[in-house]
């Protein structure tokens, strides 16, 4: 097994960073949802002056049942709601006037949450509208299209089947290449906009993957499922301090039999495609790759489950072996043991530390002072609450450590300057990289909570306020992100 020492982080965590946590989905786009236009391309600005060199976003692929993007349909495809309409009327294949409401349709804006379901009727019809102007400009297939789709024709084809599958979906199998097209070369553009400011973009990518989705429909022999094609066994984890019944999440395990038959193609092919477009990339339930929890595929709750090993080593070095040095971050949370710490380190990945967990009991390695180098350090991730809100939640024992441990004279002086105290302990860390929510950046409450584990509604829809970069001195926070020798 590889030391510490012998298996060095990778490149990208190799030096202190600061960065931010913020979904392409809560940007303050226009049509209701945020995308990969103007707005985004502003963001990555904002992130360069304010000496953000991460930014971190959640999953990008078709989001599956309740709007996450933790239960995406595809793990290659990309969302179509985060193409833009602004970048498409630039192009030429939609109107300015296009972008306005029509009559009797409702009008969606950069203001509230997001609501996938009408931002959805909103775009999707404008972004047919734009594929047929193309087709009607050219009269023909652009060959960088039929490049993208030579190119990616391992999943293309097998996306294509399952979204033309969806209700109401576009009988024509080019159309959904076109959209996964104009997705790639979006995304391209803003990625390259933040490589000249030098900003990585660290993305995430879920351990499983639901049963409606693309992976399975086109792959089936790769998970336990039964004859009929339901789940044998499912996934979750026991109950904890999120939910007294467990977490139920439902996606089907792996048959890992198949997969190391396959040499982990699959997984490699995951993987490769995912770090095309990210820089780095956190592996959601990173303990998922020592052991899942297996719940029987017709329970109603999690409450009852068994833990099963699994070949993470083998799988990893797999990838490894096709992709080079991987630079991921494990999400080593939850049902942490010595085999799952010992994995992370013998392929020199960073865990995460998470500074809201420092203050429930008199000691912790959870807190800012104590984090080792190779980590990512947190307030909190997108399944907690605001800082504020876990303020609010919090036993009178754990706000008087918390004030002691920033300096404060009491839990009363603490709460004044929360939002900014959590933010420099975090900074402080000696963690290399420590990355903050932008909701904590901006101090906001539980209101502006991105998800609650286990709770399957009206989640996912934090969006920020149009003019929130305005309340934030960049020049500040520059200052103490240099102050802290994040660079």
């Amino acid at each position: 097994m590889k030391s510490r020492s012998s298996n060095p982080a990778p490149a990208i965590f190799a030096q202190r960073r600061a960065g931010t946590l913020l979904h392409l989905s809560s940007l303050p786009s226009a049509h209701g949802i945020g995308d990969l236009g103007p707005v985004a391309h502003e963001f990555a600005g904002w992130c360069a002056s304010a000496g953000q060199s991460v930014w971190q976003m959640l999953p990008v692929g078709p989001v599956g049942a309740g709007d996450s993007p933790y239960a995406s349909t595809s793990s290659f495809a990309g969302e179509p709601l985060f193409i833009s309409l602004e970048l498409l009327v630039e192009e030429g294949l939609l109107s300015r006037a296009a972008l306005r409401p029509q009559r009797g349709e409702a009008a969606v804006s950069a203001d509230g949450p997001v609501n996938w379901s009408a931002a959805r009727r909103f775009k999707e019809p404008r972004l047919r509208a734009a594929y047929q102007t193309q087709r009607r400009r050219t009269g023909r297939v652009p060959a960088e299209l039929r490049a993208f789709e030579r190119q990616n024709a391992s999943w293309l084809l097998g996306w294509c089947r399952f979204a033309m599958s969806q209700r109401g979906a576009s009988p024509d199998p080019t159309y959904h290449i076109w959209v996964q097209w104009k997705f790639q070369r979006q995304w391209n553009l803003l990625r390259a906009r933040c490589a000249a400011l030098n900003v990585l973009l660290l993305g995430d990518v879920p351990i499983f993957v639901p049963l409606d989705s693309a992976d399975v429909q086109d792959n089936p022999r790769l998970f336990r499922l039964d004859r009929s094609g339901r789940p044998e066994v499912v996934t979750g984890v026991p109950p904890d301090c999120f939910s007294t019944t467990g977490q139920l999440w439902g996606h089907p395990h792996y048959r890992w039999s198949e997969h190391r038959r396959t040499g982990f193609a699959w997984w490699t092919a995951r993987i490769a495609a995912s770090l095309a477009r990210f820089d780095a990339l956190r592996i959601d339930h990173f303990v998922g790759f020592v052991h899942a929890y297996e719940i029987s595929g017709t329970a109603r709750t999690a409450r009852r489950g068994t833990w099963r090993p699994t070949p993470g080593a083998e799988l990893l070095t797999a990838v490894e072996r096709a992709c080079g040095r991987l630079p991921l971050v494990a999400e080593d949370l939850g049902a942490v043991t010595p085999a799952v710490t010992a994995l992370r380190e013998r392929f020199g990945l960073p865990g995460m530390k998470l500074v809201h967990n420092a203050f429930y009991g008199p000691s912790s390695s959870d807190l800012p002072c104590l984090h080792p180098l190779d980590c990512v350090a947190y307030p909190g991730t997108h399944d907690n609450d605001t800082t504020l809100g876990w303020w609010r939640s919090l036993p009178a024992d754990a706000r008087a450590r918390y004030a002691s441990y920033v300096g404060a004279t009491s839990p009363a002086a603490a709460r004044h300057t929360l939002a900014r105290s959590m933010v420099q302990a975090t900074l402080q860390s000696p963690a290399r990289t420590a990355i903050v929510a932008m909701q904590d950046h901006l101090g906001l409450d539980r209101s502006a909570r991105m998800n609650v584990p286990g709770k399957g509604t009206n989640q996912w829809r934090w969006r920020m306020a149009p003019d929130a970069l305005r309340g934030l001195d960049a020049t500040t926070m520059r200052n103490s992100v240099f102050a802290t020798a994040r660079v």
